[in-house]
């Protein structure tokens, strides 16, 4: 008999066991969804997933229901083996549990000493993605051949994607059994932010391989056309929604990117919308994953601008009803709604408006790990920390995501409607966007006169008077949701 290896909550799918007669341990630790507020619809997928695949593994799988994973492992009494866990502190937890043996990573395609010693022979510059991905598609040999077209320039003029949705999860007996606990767990006292809702994520394998499918007979082909359009009527547009079927384990990316590669040799795709996709699995998700191990321990404490507002109550309990801004109402809404966003609403609404206003980063990490279906420590630490809130003095991405309300005009339909103009920065309909990022270049300057963009940025307003008036006015607005 084979040691019975211990599946965690994102290691769901069948490329985490050897065989199929693997005896398996999966865990609910009820004291994890103590810790702090999750979003209802995530905490229903985890429990979700892990019951389902429980249920398909039958005899093979014991699942233990605990208040902690050491009273579990304690209760289980056999020696366990554990594929390496995704978080510092998850790795550090099975390094005191003895009898328990840790086996290398799975689910990404690249191996750490792979990055290592692509990032080691590159620390002259930055570490930059778009090196990295390319490193990528050569070791890998990923879209060889023809020639790259590149990614297609987003915009919002004109119809949106005419695919059709993601095909829909059928909630069944488990599921009904995870909301009637997550119910009785609330009135213990155990909190939840965001709406609960019917299940719209895949929590099984079968279930994530149909929406894989789907997407690429049907959607893959628009994707690059719209990867990084906003739109108030449609807020998946020709996206995936896949994020948290690869964050749980239930995909495996390696065989999504050679399904994608393949719809673009078989003529079903074009080039530049298979690359935007690829881009996203073996470019930015290795990248973060990869990135989390390689940087110091210390990376989310960064703070180099030196935000120090902590996050208003509006915005952490998901109050999108308190916004007149059309944009970020709509998104707060959609995270409330569905506890997921693409990624430009994530990073240009969201993270920009948090960034515009000196928020804390590692409360906004926190905030995204805690909030969305497919938050992961491993994701929101270079995402929100180094990308969005430039935090790290600008060892993720060149420059910080502060864009103005005319940014978002020309990439979405959010300004149609909306009380704000995108046009100004002062008075009564100053977009909030617009002044925010005027705010914040002032409030800045020093720290960004290095960058080109923003100091270019910096002249065209480098007046006084002006920039009194923008300070005070966005000093009145403070925390109150705009």
């Amino acid at each position: 008999m084979s040691t019975r290896r211990w599946l965690l909550a994102d290691q769901l799918g069948p490329h985490f066991l050897d065989t199929d007669d693997q005896p398996v341990l999966l865990v609910e630790a009820k004291d994890w969804f103590r810790q702090r507020p999750m979003h209802r619809q995530k905490a229903h997928l985890i429990l979700s997933a892990l019951r389902h695949r429980a249920a398909e593994l039958g005899d093979r799988a014991l699942l233990l229901r605990t208040g902690t994973f050491r009273e579990a492992l304690t209760r289980l009494g056999e020696p366990v083996e554990l594929v390496h866990p995704t978080s510092r502190a998850a790795l550090a937890f099975a390094r005191t549990v003895e009898g328990l043996t840790v086996l290398p990573p799975r689910g990404f395609v690249t191996d750490r000493t792979d990055f290592a010693a692509w990032a080691d022979g590159v620390r002259r510059t930055p570490l930059r993605m778009t090196d990295f991905y390319r490193h990528a598609r050569q070791r890998h040999a990923v879209l060889t051949g023809g020639r790259a077209t590149g990614r297609p320039r987003a915009t919002s003029r004109g119809p949106a994607p005419q695919v059709p949705p993601p095909p829909p999860v059928t909630e069944d007996a488990i599921d009904a059994e995870v909301r009637a606990d997550l119910d009785r767990w609330e009135r213990e006292g155990i909190r939840f932010v965001g709406r609960d809702g019917p299940r719209a994520y895949p929590a099984t394998h079968a279930e994530a391989r149909d929406r894989l499918d789907h997407f690429l007979r049907h959607r893959l082909a628009e994707y690059g056309h719209y990867a990084d359009v906003m739109s108030h009527g449609d807020p998946l547009l020709a996206h995936s929604v896949l994020s948290s079927s690869f964050n749980l384990g239930l995909l495996d990316p390696e065989p999504a990117i050679r399904a994608a590669e393949r719809a673009w040799r078989d003529g079903d795709a074009p080039r530049a919308a298979v690359e935007a996709f690829v881009r996203q699995l073996l470019g930015w998700r290795e990248f973060l994953w990869q990135l989390y191990w390689y940087l110091e321990p210390r990376f989310r404490g960064r703070n180099w601008l030196a935000a120090t507002e902590p996050l208003p109550e509006w915005f952490t309990e998901l109050d999108a009803d308190a916004v007149e801004a059309r944009c970020l109402a709509d998104v707060l809404a959609t995270v409330r709604d569905r506890a997921w966003a693409h990624h430009a609403q994530r990073l240009l609404v969201l993270g920009n408006y948090a960034l515009q206003r000196g928020w804390r980063p590692d409360e906004l990490a926190d905030w995204f790990q805690r909030s969305f279906v497919d938050g992961a420590e491993w994701v929101m630490n270079a995402t929100v920390v180094g990308m969005s809130q430039y935090a790290d003095l600008g060892r993720i991405d060149t420059r910080p995501y502060a864009v103005d309300g005319g940014h978002l005009d020309e990439i979405s339909d959010y300004c149609v409607g909306c009380r704000y103009q995108p046009e100004r920065a002062l008075g009564d309909l100053a977009c909030p966007y617009t002044g925010g990022f005027e705010a914040f270049l002032h409030r800045n300057r020093d720290r960004l006169v290095a960058d080109p963009r923003l100091a270019a940025e910096l002249a065209d307003r480098d007046d006084p008077e002006r920039r009194e008036a923008v300070l005070a006015q966005e000093e009145k607005r403070g925390s109150n949701p705009p």
